[in-house]
């Protein structure tokens, strides 16, 4: 089982930025899609941005221009820098294997998730 962890969530203005990473515990991680996934207050969790093994990314049309997703396979690392954050941005942020935007990886357990406010 794969173990992830969320990091770099924080408090930022309208129009801010911030860079979120995960690391996996498992070298398992870099042979799957991966993805950066939100939850809002009484909303479902969506995937916003995804990246295959070599590179390759999509994003959700809320995020697309504002968001880039990235991965360091030597690292088990994935990363989601975000700028012109808006406070509909505003959730909890989780990585996990990408299923959905076209992939349909089996998620391992969820992370504990980082929180990203955006408000003046």
């Amino acid at each position: 089982q794969v173990q992830l962890v969320e990091s770099g969530g924080d408090l930022v203005q309208p129009g801010g930025s911030l860079r979120l990473s995960c690391a996996a515990s498992a070298s398992v991680a870099r042979l799957h899609p991966m993805g950066w996934y939100r939850q809002a207050p009484g909303k479902e969790r969506e995937l916003v941005a995804a990246i295959t093994s070599i590179g390759n990314t999509k994003y959700a049309d809320s995020v697309k221009g504002r968001f880039t997703i990235s991965r360091d396979n030597a690292k088990n690392s994935v990363y989601l820098q975000m700028i012109s954050l808006k406070p509909e941005d505003t959730a909890v942020y989780y990585c996990n294997a990408a299923h959905g935007l076209g992939f349909l990886s089996d998620r391992w357990t969820w992370g504990q998730g980082t929180q990203v406010t955006v408000s003046s």
